[in-house]
């Protein structure tokens, strides 16, 4: 990607140099518009040189609609407004202020109008020419197609011209634009008003404080952009974005920090990583000492081309001194991370231990000189990965109760125990773990069936991993699906963090289906042996991967075990251990795109169910690690619902430094997708797409 690959609408020319082409062609091209002054107005003109008025091809017409024009210019055209020729018309509007991939499909016969792949109008012209045109009317063949005379502040990004059909979805794929956005989930110790307006302690150095914002820089499909990039943040003003200007013999106003020094923001860049850049930011110039102006944050990457798609500004900002009464309305903004890559590597600073720097808080909405913090210790609502996934020992175990209940108190019992470490096994750092309260006590809820109060959704927010079973196994109980599922949008939207959605939506049915399949192994008894509950286990699972894909294996057995800590004896707490970590993996496996995977046994994509230092030992040779870009897929031991990883998927590799990384592979987009009814691309191809994935492994041998 570099600045060549743009170019402005007004220079875009297609020229056409066979007649059959004009008769039957493809035009594919991506389209970023500014908004519009004035509607409608031509895209792209139709142009030949016997013709002084140029036809439209591409019109944005008053309500932002795109019309597709035949390539119908004739030099004895009577039409007194092309608005009366046949034409396709968008079903949509025209989204300005980012990338759309625009591809037109011109025959005789017909118009095919798409808009990022998928078609939003067509018009059939067999008979439409003829009454428009007139029947002494001929159209000729076009020589040029050009956007010079438009008067659109538009670019351009990969046009092409087809002589064939059929080929506008293979080029949507094949080299999308990106674009510079900033990822609102990563604000910390940012305050946000009821007016929409943020709210940032700045002034003198002794005042000010830092606040953290990342920009990341991704193409239409929100993969990273892999080429070096540096992005540079700068304070300008909201009204009219002119830089805020540096007062005499004091610091630049907007400051950044590297190794706790302070340097102008302008003077230090950030590098983009992953298609992320972090910012540690300070503000030094008060609102109230710029006539109560508003300031926004422009980050833009000079080294790439000044373009608007490669700039992009912050919510207005309300730089105010610590002393100011904190506004009843405001909330703060935590620090999370965001699943919008297949490989979510890191998104935030986290310490040695796994834990990460930056406790997430709240502010509570109170009149006070201070607001007081809610910190939640050593929990973390939205875990951010490292590269390399920190083991970890769990500090100790917890009672669980059981599924069954007692004097009829049944959603008074958890659902599972907290996660125990065993010998060998593998811990992350989550947002559960080094949890202080292990026996909390469980939250109340309302004894009616009114909406789940905020008070519900902030304590799920602010809870450990071992509350939230308690809360939603209490919830499942009683509420219903679509409840449940408006709980989940209103803890992703509260948390900041939409990854515990997918969790949250699917507790009733593991619940429900954990419980049914207990009774049907134990037929009421306390303990089974392993040996029955492995062929109860087997069905169970076979029934929940809908039994188009292979069954468990005795690897995979000894896997669970181990999950479970039982013995030859199981007992319920071992079973709901184990359930919390199998119901989430057969919920992803029966997933189309991921079946595929798991059924494929030439090649074997995923081994089975595997620890993190049985893929670690695959991936060494002889006391040698096989060659950079070897990997190997697996669920991880650590992760049980409803953390927000359980089920996913993790990649095991060997990096070009010659070391062994654990990465995640974020599925949102696959769960997403399901509600939407859209499709995906196969896992497949999106692994073999990653620059450090090269070849699969295997265990004990490599597939080559």
């Amino acid at each position: 990607m570099g600045v060549q690959d743009y170019s402005f609408l007004r220079d875009l020319q297609v020229e056409f140099k066979d007649y059959e082409v004009t008769n039957k062609f493809s035009l594919c091209f991506w389209l970023y518009l500014n908004e519009p002054s004035t509607l409608p107005s031509t895209i792209l003109y139709q142009e030949h040189p016997d013709v002084t008025s140029h036809a439209p091809f591409l019109l944005l017409d008053e309500r932002k609609k795109i019309l597709l024009f035949p390539s119908l210019i004739s030099s004895h055209s009577n039409i007194t407004s092309w608005r009366e020729v046949a034409h396709a018309i968008s079903e949509c509007e025209f989204p300005t202020k980012k990338w759309v991939h625009v591809g037109c499909e011109v025959t005789q016969d017909l118009l095919h109008l798409y808009f990022d792949g998928k078609i939003v109008g067509e018009k059939c012209l067999t008979s439409s020419l003829s009454n428009d045109m007139g029947s002494d009317n001929s159209r000729i063949s076009l020589t040029c197609i050009s956007g010079k005379d438009s008067q659109l502040d538009g670019y351009v990004h990969s046009s092409e011209l087809f002589p064939i059909l059929s080929t506008i979805e293979n080029h949507y794929v094949k080299d999308p634009p990106v674009q510079l956005s900033i990822d609102s989930s990563s604000a910390y110790e940012i305050e946000e008003d009821s007016d929409g307006v943020w709210s940032i302690v700045g002034g003198k150095a002794s005042c000010r404080r830092n606040f953290d914002i990342d920009v990341t820089l991704m193409d239409n499909f929100s993969r990273p952009m892999t080429e070096e990039a540096e992005v540079v943040a700068s304070l300008v003003y909201s009204d009219d974005n002119t830089p805020v200007e540096k007062p005499v013999d004091a610091d630049a106003a907007l400051l950044t920090s590297y190794d706790g020094i302070e340097y102008a923001s302008s003077d230090r860049p950030s590098k983009v990583i992953s298609g992320r850049a972090s910012f540690k930011l300070k503000i030094s110039q008060l609102s109230s000492k710029c006539d109560n102006r508003l300031f926004r944050i422009r980050f833009d990457s000079p080294k790439l081309g000044k373009y608007p798609f490669l700039e992009v500004f912050s919510r207005p900002i309300r730089c105010i001194s610590r002393n100011r009464s904190t506004r009843a309305t405001s909330l703060m903004l935590r620090k999370s991370s965001l699943g919008i890559h297949l490989l979510n590597g890191s998104q935030s600073p986290v310490l040695d231990d796994g834990s990460s720097d930056r406790p997430c808080i709240v502010r509570e909405a109170k009149q006070s000189p201070s607001s007081k913090r809610v910190k939640l210790g050593q929990e973390k609502l939205c875990a951010n990965f490292k590269d390399d996934f920190v083991l970890k020992q769990a500090n100790g175990g917890s009672r669980s109760h059981s599924w069954t209940s007692e004097d009829n108190h049944a959603h008074q019992n958890s659902l599972v125990a907290r996660p125990v470490s065993h010998g060998g096994a593998e811990n992350f750092s989550s947002d559960s773990e080094n949890s202080e309260t292990t026996n909390s006590p469980i939250f109340d809820l309302p004894s009616n069936r009114d909406p789940i109060s905020d008070m519900v959704v902030f304590k799920y927010c602010l809870a450990d991993l071992n509350e939230r079973r308690l809360l939603l196994k209490e919830m499942a109980m009683t509420a219903k699906e679509e409840e449940l599922a408006t709980f989940a949008e209103r803890v992703s939207l509260f948390s900041g963090c939409s990854h515990h959605r997918h969790q949250i939506s699917i507790s009733k049915r593991l619940i429900e289906e954990g419980i049914n399949c207990w009774n049907l192994i134990s037929n009421d008894n306390h303990h089974v042996l392993w040996e029955n509950l492995v062929s109860g286990l087997q069905e169970h699972f076979l029934k929940m991967t809908f039994g188009r894909i292979r069954s468990l294996t005795h690897q995979d057995f000894n896997l669970l075990r181990r999950v479970s800590g039982c013995q030859d004896l199981v007992s319920q707490d071992n079973f709901e251990k184990l359930w919390c970590w199998l119901y989430p993996v057969a919920f992803t496996l029966s997933q189309q795109c991921i079946s595929s995977l798991w059924g494929s046994t030439s090649p074997m994509w995923i081994e089975g169910f595997i620890t993190k230092e049985e893929a670690e030992s695959s991936l060494r040779s002889l006391g040698a690690l096989q060659e950079p870009g070897t990997y190997i897929l697996r669920f991880p031991t650590s992760r049980s619902w409803p953390h927000p990883d359980a089920g996913n998927l993790v990649v095991t590799y060997v990096g070009s430094d010659y070391t062994i990384h654990h990465r995640l592979m974020s599925l949102e987009f696959i769960y997403s997708s399901g509600v939407k009814g859209t499709t995906i691309r196969p896992i497949q191809d999106m692994l073999l797409e990653q620059p450090e994935l090269r070849r699969l492994g295997r265990q004990d041998f490599l597939l080559f």
